[in-house]
């Protein structure tokens, strides 16, 4: 019985092989858009699950408030690590890690090398069950040493053995290498080219014993804990939350307004669900997860509705073998398993060009979201999911054409044929408005997501990134800073350099306890983002003054000086903020001067917060150099001319530098990526539909040929007829837009409260799209209406 379906449904699909590559090809598309999504789906859902530790291991982090806004880090003080590993016996092992984000420099012979790495507890490697490779197995014990991966091991030492090798870091000490370990895969939150022993830090860095290693108030490190088997983490949590808020000032108001509390964060949220508000988890990027869900899905359906409109729309063709069928003793059941049958065929052929096509656009695919996906054909739950995946398809494009294929009556078939009148065409005009009304949903999503990405784009920043450039610091650089800026700047190069704790698009210190004339105690816990510089700042960085000056070398009161922002003038309600005297960390610091509020948070969508631009002669402060390139200088020509500067001045590293205008618009990654892949669904889904259009198009143009004769003989003209073919699928259309614009409307609405500079939808994107639609629609059906109509009806009617 199987064996004669399948051989029934092959001489269909060969009589009418348009219909069966409209049938095939669009649930083609459809299902390899849908393949897609679902790799990258599996990819984000499957982040850290590399580690053996997964479901014990946990990022310990820190909710606070700070002018009465509770918000929620991972930054913390650097004596909680040793204090959660020596007083609390739930811990399996703790780890610290430093959170610094620059590259460092790694000198092997004569060459520099610049690599992401951190510092990290010996405990690392087994808590995140690294694979060594080769080399020690508890390769951090030691303060001077190394861990390398293995792309980084390639690089310095090429083939050679890397285990015992010396290179140099930052110029400073020399590091034994003693282990190389498998580099992890793209989607884990560990990245590292390298690690070193938390230790080694005090070696390094005087500073670190100086100031912070007994310091409960400058949060700037971090704690990955695992759990020993059994506990439970929310009595953890109970354990370990007032662990700083104990070590603390005894000040009343600080410990009542502040009021810190740790908390573990577990692996299985670190990368879809990192957003906080209100000291809550409130989500994160598992919001863009489940939205390419739901787009996927949506692709399938519209692709299946095509295939169910075809497939009823041409019941006609296939009634009198209904009819027979029944005739000869074929039940209903009988008729049903053989469409669902022919459908579920249909699925698996499209199946097969799916996966070419998927093929031919992985690549394409990996480039568009940064990622190394790929098809795991050696998986056999793989192909479990892709049977029930293709089976499921083909029982749901299938479903409506077999129910409503089997229910004709055979004695009226086979006394004149059935006869499809406006109740039978009802579902298939339903099922348009529903795949219409989903393709609209998507382009008016899209054109939004665009609108709204522009509109950041177009955000005055209120200083020029164009021309701009930062370079790492180093001690070498700070040291020899004057000679460094005054060759530059003999160089023709460069118009004005500075130093900074943060690069010009981003700020890396914020600060609480400032006083000002008027502030009571409750102000100490405002939070002001921090930037501390020298000499230059507001020239380098392009920043036209609202009041007052920048730092001057002809004031020197200026090294106790302070340039605020518009959004720290306000918060501080001051009304002449220029000679304005503030205390913070026990200093009285001058108001120099007021800017405008520069955007360097870390979204661009973010408001702007309150700013105090310190002056600081600490070297301790200064990451970065920022660089005004000469604008009459070509900046090709610039860097030519900067880097045997840097090179002289900084032999231990590379000349790396980085231009603001790139890494600004580093920070639309997620909005071009959303919106890129919305345009493409949409492009797709819109192609999918247009498919279907086109073939119920074609099969009602031939349903009507001898009526578009007679009508041609009465004298119809071209344009009538078309417009007769055409005003039934645009009036579809138009009803798909009223359904799809509130739907729309309110998730995009949504969508939108994730931001805080956005924009306000307005009419024109709604009429825009129906525009649109409208215009595919006709462009779409316009050929089979215009064929139709110029056929010659002598050959139409020749038959009456």
């Amino acid at each position: 019985m199987i064996r004669n379906y399948v051989k029934i449904a092959f001489r269909n699909l060969v009589k009418n092989k348009a219909y069966s590559a409209i049938n095939i090809g669009g649930l083609a598309v459809g299902m390899a858009v849908a393949m897609l999504i679902g790799i990258w789906i599996n990819d984000e859902l499957s982040a850290n699950k590399h580690h053996k530790n997964y479901k014990t291991l946990y990022q310990v982090k820190l909710s606070q408030t700070f002018d009465g806004q509770r918000g929620t880090q991972d930054a913390l003080p650097f004596p909680v690590g040793e204090e959660l590993k020596s007083k609390y016996p739930d811990f399996k092992a703790v780890a610290m890690y430093d959170r610094g984000e620059g590259n460092r420099s790694l000198i092997v012979g004569n060459q520099k090398f610049l690599k992401q790495g951190l510092f990290i507890g010996e405990e690392a490697i087994d808590m995140f069950s690294l694979n060594i490779l080769n080399g020690d197995k508890n390769p951090l014990k030691e303060p001077y040493s190394i861990v390398l991966s293995d792309e980084t091991a390639k690089a310095l030492f090429g083939q050679q053995d890397p285990i015992g090798k010396i290179l140099k870091l930052d110029n400073k000490v020399d590091l034994k290498v003693t282990a190389v370990v498998a580099k992890q895969p793209k989607n884990a939150t560990l990245q590292f080219d390298y690690l070193l022993p938390w230790s080694l830090q005090e070696n390094m860095y005087d500073w670190v014993a100086k100031y912070v290693k007994t310091n409960w108030e400058n949060n700037g490190w971090g704690v990955f804990v695992q759990l020993k088997d059994g506990i439970d983490p929310a009595q953890t949590n109970a354990k370990i939350k007032d662990v700083i808020l104990s070590h603390l000032s005894n000040d009343p108001n600080t410990r009542k307004l502040v009021k810190p509390e740790l908390f573990l964060h577990p692996m299985a949220k670190w990368r879809l669900y990192s957003e906080f508000a209100e000291g809550k988890n409130t989500g994160g990027f598992i919001k863009y997860v489940r939205l390419f869900g739901i787009f996927g899905l949506f692709i399938l359906v519209i692709a299946c509705i095509n295939f169910m409109n075809l497939s009823t729309a041409r019941s006609e063709k296939r009634a009198k073998e209904v009819g027979v069928r029944k005739a000869v003793g074929s039940g209903r059941e009988q008729l049903i398993g053989q469409f669902l049958s022919e459908s579920t065929l249909i699925a698996f052929m499209a199946l097969v060009l799916a996966f070419g096509m998927v093929l031919i656009s992985l690549p394409y695919f990996n480039s568009l979201t940064t990622k190394t996906m790929a098809i795991e054909f050696g998986n056999p739950v793989f192909w479990g999911i892709m049977l029930v995946f293709t089976i499921f398809t083909g029982l749901l494009a299938g479903s409506y054409p077999a129910l409503y294929l089997s229910s004709f009556n055979p004695v009226k078939i086979l006394k004149g044929g059935v006869h499809v009148g406006k109740s039978a065409s009802l579902p298939r005009k339903i099922l348009v408005v529903v795949q219409f009304t989903f393709s609209i949903v998507l382009m008016i999503g899209t054109i939004i997501i665009y609108q709204q990405m522009q509109h950041g784009k177009n955000r005055p920043i209120g200083f020029t990134k164009q021309g701009l450039i930062s370079v790492s610091s180093s001690n070498d650089l700070t040291t020899n800073f004057e000679a460094l800026r005054n060759e530059l700047l003999a160089s023709g190069a460069v118009s004005s350099i500075c130093k900074s704790n943060s690069p010009p698009t981003q700020w890396w210190s914020s600060n609480g306890g400032w006083s000002w004339k008027g502030s009571t105690p409750e102000d100490k816990s405002a939070i002001f983002t921090t930037i501390a510089t020298n000499f230059d700042y507001i020239k380098t960085m392009g920043i036209k003054l609202k009041e007052g000056r920048d730092f001057s070398r002809d004031f020197t009161t200026d090294s106790s000086g302070v340039i605020l922002n518009e959004a720290a003038v306000k918060r501080m309600g001051l009304k002449h903020p220029v000679g304005e005297i503030l205390k913070w960390a026990g200093k009285d610091r001058t108001v120099v001067g007021v800017i405008p509020d520069i955007v360097v948070e870390w979204s661009p969508y973010q408001t702007v917060r309150p700013l105090t631009i310190i002056f600081e002669k600490d070297r301790n402060w200064v990451s970065f150099l920022c660089v005004r390139i000469n604008p009459a200088m070509a900046p090709s020509l610039a860097i030519q001319k900067m880097a045997p500067i840097f090179d002289k001045y900084n032999p231990g590293f590379p000349f790396d530098y980085k231009f603001s205008d790139t890494e600004y618009a580093k920070k639309f990654y997620y909005e071009e990526l959303i919106g890129n892949l919305s345009a493409i669904v949409s492009v797709l889904a819109i192609f999918i539909s247009c498919l279907g259009l086109f073939g119920l198009a074609s099969f009602m143009a031939e349903q009507r040929t001898k009526e578009i004769g007679i009508r041609k003989v009465l004298g119809a003209s071209v344009t009538s007829v078309w417009g007769l073919l055409s005003k039934d699928f645009v009036l579809l259309v138009i009803i798909s837009c009223l359904i799809a614009s509130p739907v729309a409307w309110y998730a995009m609405n949504q969508w939108l409260e994730s931001y805080t500079y956005k924009i306000t939808i307005g009419a024109g994107v709604f009429l825009i799209v129906l525009m649109m639609a409208l215009a595919i629609t006709l462009l779409t059906i316009s050929y089979q209406a215009i064929k139709a109509a110029l056929l010659n009806p002598v050959k139409s009617l020749r038959s009456e």
